[in-house]
């Protein structure tokens, strides 16, 4: 079994003010796929880097196994990497750089040319086997790299923007066949990305970081619906999450729009109101886009409160569409082509499950959902 362990791992380079990473603990399972998920410069890469060895450890330990690889040379850590730059190498054809790692390993002929066969296929490269890297595109020299990386009998995988330069059909494509892949050889796999779509498609566990600091470390189910904090409320999700500005009085959550006014209410039940949000409370309330309910024009029952449309974007899946409720703006999301035009007044209602609730201060998420008996009302 190989699992992968970062316990309170750091990096500070030489001069620098703030820490590249920041006390990041992760255990990843044997077998298990984790997308380390982020903006540029949040820390994945240097994270991804530090356990291939190619960035020293400034605080904490890593583990591949049982063994401590800290002070080991990349070459002694049996990980394989494919490389955001490729980094392959032009003397040598497609074919020899995907072997390259086998033949030091001295591997057997006939094995590694059906393994080249196999991985080369798997990612559409068969034909550009007897090419050199110079002479194909990014995006094939990208699939080389991955191919190079994947090929090998390795502890751990570690692949960085493994399918940043290929067009979204290819991508889409190449995507269910890694997996499928990583699956069926149970290739503990750490994958570095800024696409939520590609973590959420190849990942077991995502670990989102900003500024070096490990936000959350969960499933996307959960990252979705039980948000830890503000900041993974509203870098997951397209759209992100709506978040309103909120106090707590008389019972009652009372929504502000940006004047500093009541938009609408959420009431309360009277465990909730006396535990975690007394009456004062400032707070921030959460709704994820695909969460809110879009009456049809001119249809009003069961709808809780009415908006002003503002923007009606039909995107081929789904409709988007801004509007105002008191001067707080909200984007909701439908599966249909919702007929409103902007101006129109549109009803809509949000389920009280569907609600998060966070701290307005540390950020934190207090709740997540609230009892069904009480409706919202304006």
């Amino acid at each position: 079994m190989t699992t992968l362990y970062l316990d309170n791992v750091s990096k500070v380079y030489d001069g620098a003010e703030e820490r590249a990473v920041d006390t990041v603990t992760m255990h990843i399972e044997d077998g298990e796929i984790v997308a380390l998920l982020g903006s540029s410069g949040c820390g994945k890469t240097t994270t991804l880097r530090m356990v291939a060895g190619l960035e020293s450890v400034t605080e904490g330990q890593i583990r591949v196994g049982n063994r401590v690889v800290n002070t080991l040379r990349p070459s002694q850590r049996n990980v394989a990497m494919a490389f955001e730059t490729y980094a392959l190498y032009p003397p040598l054809r497609v074919r020899e750089n995907m072997a390259f790692g086998l033949l030091r390993d001295r591997m057997a002929s006939a094995e590694i040319e059906k393994r080249v066969k196999h991985i080369a296929g798997m990612l559409e490269i068969t034909d550009l086997l007897e090419r050199f890297p110079p002479s194909i595109s990014g995006g094939a020299q990208q699939r080389v790299s991955l191919a190079r990386a994947l090929i090998r009998n390795a502890a751990v995988y570690l692949l960085d923007e493994p399918m940043s330069q290929l067009e979204p059909q290819l991508r889409a494509l190449l995507r269910a066949r890694i997996k499928d892949h990583l699956i069926a050889h149970k290739m503990t796999t750490v994958v570095v990305t800024h696409d939520q779509t590609e973590a959420i498609a190849l990942a077991d566990r995502i670990a989102v970081m900003e500024k070096g600091v490990l936000q959350q470390y969960a499933t996307p189910h959960d990252l979705q619906e039980r948000p830890a904090n503000l900041f993974v409320a509203s870098f997951i999700g397209e759209p992100p999450m709506n978040l309103f500005p909120a106090v707590v009085q008389d019972g009652r959550i009372a929504v502000l729009n940006e004047r500093q006014e009541v938009a609408f209410h959420v009431p309360l039940t009277a465990s909730a109101a006396t535990s975690k949000l007394g009456a004062g409370k400032r707070i921030m309330v959460g709704v994820r886009p695909h969460r809110i309910h879009l009456a049809p024009a001119g249809q009003v029952e069961g709808a809780t409160l009415m908006g002003e449309v503002h923007s009606n974007h039909w995107l081929g899946d789904q409709c988007q569409v801004g509007f105002q409720v008191r001067g707080c703006f909200v984007i909701a999301v439908g599966a249909r082509d919702v007929q409103a035009p902007v101006g129109s007044q549109i009803p809509m209602a949000i389920p009280r499950e569907a609600v998060r609730i966070f701290d307005v201060d540390s950020g934190a998420a207090i709740q997540h959902g609230l009892e069904p008996e009480a409706s919202l009302v304006a």
